[in-house]
């Protein structure tokens, strides 16, 4: 494992701050404090592998300073730490040490304990700041959340914008509160027993404001990425963009607390060489971990199903803890909803769902007619808990051309027979913001760049993605703040009586996982479909008591048999009036010479003791 070099900035009481930047074809290197009276500048001294260095008495926190390079180039820090001003301007000395923390006791929670609740600072709150999440903990530890993912807070142009255009991976979003806002907010969620989870983009940057190739080969032109030029993690001078990047993971989880890392779209993080940056990566969370004495997660999304991200590194793994499982999203989705057009072509049939709740992924070494090859490796024998699961994430649904949730999707029977399937499998599940009541608003793409043509491009390149699916209208325009309103979290199950029954029905899902699913294992798992192919049986053997739950998929009533001998006692049923549905159960669910009729779009949960 590579030592790694210290770069940004650092300050001390005593010293000041000392300036580091990695700038290996420059001449000279100037930090040029553009707060100071005179714009005074610090000449940096070049050490090995062209790193700059130099130290100011005079630059404290909250001091703005660029980099002047060769003499004349002036740029912010690429690990700059606060951009109070945006992309363009200068950056800020922050000083970590000087936050009071109170979450001295909190030591994180195991995987196996998270409930995973993914929000978008910007459209989460009304105030569309970190503070504005602070405001809403209590209504998420009701609902019985253990975890919030934040999508990416890396600062990027404007104010508006998901977090994968961020330019500068070191600094928190000026719009969304800034380096003190995250530390409040993490200080908060882990005052109410609460993890932290924060989406980190390590695949790509940004085009607006991406000053990196003028500090050095941060690129390479070996790849390119759905989003242009790969990132240089095996190419010449690649040993420090790999160190850019590692100081950035240990940046978020030693000086803001942060309990896990999501790595997005890990596949197109590009490595040849022999110990993968997954691998020292992990490696170098591993090793903060003993210094810490507390546990960090990674989490990949990939679309490979490849379980070499998550086995041991003895076992020639990557050893990350967990990754997204898309394949048990699409089984759900394409028997929901019907749909099956695009990457959904692969799916839909019942035998999928059973085969992703055995044994993880569905495609797992066999041809795949969308993508026209074999791809996935066998994950049965991987703990279930190393699998996130959803029913809606801000990729399905902000992928879309209208950002449609489910809500407009599906009835309101059917989203709580699809919040049952993932919340009851053996998965680490993750709810989308809003999904808990059924929010009415979509979750759409926004920018808010300033380069006319890089806007054109986002608005050619979003109706370009829509091709492969049969969807109709206008998308809307990607640049307008309308767009950005239209997707803000109403949180108006408070004042409407059908939102807030369905949020009941959540948290009574989530109570009862928390209570008897503690760690489910796969291969005590029963999954099947009866003969009518539209009730699913998911029988747990290896709880106390041990959980029964049909769910009836289809839009008739449905007569299913169930095992002979069976002492069953009623949990749930999701067509109580209680839920917002008919009440129709109540003649019904008491099972008739071991048969059982479930209403259309039902969720029945028995427990059994023998």
């Amino acid at each position: 494992m590579a030592i790694l070099r210290e770069i940004g900035t650092k300050y001390t009481k005593d010293s000041g701050t000392t300036f580091t930047v990695w700038a290996p074809e420059a001449d000279t290197v100037e930090a040029v404090l553009t707060t100071s009276k005179d714009k005074a500048a610090v000449t940096l001294q070049r050490e090995a592998f062209g790193y700059w260095t130099g130290l100011s008495e005079e630059a404290a926190p909250g001091a703005r300073y660029l980099y002047r390079l060769n003499g004349e180039l002036e740029r912010p820090d690429p690990a700059s730490q606060s951009q109070p001003e945006g992309v363009h301007e200068a950056s800020e000395v922050v000083d970590h040490s000087s936050f009071a923390w109170t979450d001295e006791n909190w030591k994180g929670l195991p995987l196996e304990q998270l409930i995973i609740y993914e929000l978008h600072v910007g459209t989460f709150s009304e105030e569309s700041t970190f503070d504005g999440v602070i405001n809403k903990l209590p209504e998420l530890k009701d609902l019985g959340i253990t975890a919030i993912e934040i999508m990416p807070v890396a600062q990027f142009p404007g104010s508006r914008n998901w977090g994968y255009d961020g330019v500068f991976p070191f600094a928190v979003q000026n719009s969304y509160g800034g380096p003190e806002g995250l530390k409040r907010l993490v200080d908060a969620c882990h005052k109410e027993g609460i993890s932290v989870i924060l989406d980190v983009v390590y695949n790509h940057m940004g085009p607006e404001g991406n000053y990196l190739n003028d500090f050095g080969p941060y690129f390479t032109d070996k790849y390119n990425t759905p989003w242009g030029k790969a990132l240089n993690f095996d190419d010449a001078h690649s040993d420090h963009v790999r160190n850019f990047f590692f100081q950035n993971a240990l940046m978020w989880l030693r000086d803001y607390h942060i309990d896990g890392l999501r790595l997005d779209a890990v596949h197109a993080i590009l490595d040849t060489g022999a110990r993968h940056f997954l691998q020292e990566l992990q490696e170098h969370a591993q090793q903060l971990e003993e210094q810490q004495g507390r546990p960090y997660l990674l989490i990949a999304e990939t679309d490979l199903n490849d379980v070499r991200l998550i086995n041991p590194i003895a076992q020639g793994g990557y050893g990350l803890a967990a990754q997204w499982m898309d394949d048990y999203h699409h089984a759900i989705h394409t028997l929901a909803t019907g749909e099956k057009d695009g990457y959904y072509a692969d799916f839909g049939k019942p035998e999928h769902l059973v085969k992703a709740l055995k044994h993880s992924f569905i495609y797992n070494g066999i041809y795949s007619e969308y993508r026209k090859r074999t791809i996935g490796s066998d994950a049965t024998s991987n703990p279930a808990k190393q699998f996130v699961v959803c029913a809606q994430n801000h990729d399905q649904v902000g992928n879309r051309m209208l950002g449609e949730r489910i809500t407009s999707l599906v009835s309101t029977d059917m989203l709580k027979v699809i919040a049952g399937l993932y919340l009851l499998s053996p998965y680490t599940p993750m709810l989308f913001m809003g999904e808990e009541y059924g929010e009415e608003n979509p979750f759409l793409f926004f920018v808010s760049h300033t380069d006319e043509d890089l806007v054109e491009a986002v608005r050619k390149g979003r109706k370009e993605e829509f091709s492969a699916f049969a969807w109709q209208g206008e998308a809307p325009d990607p640049q307008s703040e309308k767009t950005f309103n239209q997707s803000r979290l109403q949180h108006s199950y408070k004042k409407n009586e059908d939102q807030n029954q369905l949020r009941e029905f959540y948290k009574t899902l989530i109570q009862l996982r928390k209570s008897i699913l503690v760690n489910p294992d796969k291969s005590q798992l029963e999954a099947y479909f009866d003969d009518t192919e539209s009730v699913l049986h998911l029988n747990y053997s290896g709880t106390n008591p041990k959980l029964r739950c049909l769910f009836n998929i289809s839009k008739q009533p449905q007569e299913t048999q169930l095992q002979n001998g069976q002492q069953l006692e009623l949990l749930l049923h999701s067509a109580d009036a209680r839920w917002g549905g008919s009440g129709e159960e109540s003649a019904d669910t008491r099972p008739q010479n071991g048969k059982l009729l479930l209403p259309p779009e039902s969720l029945v949960i028995f427990q059994s003791r023998t």
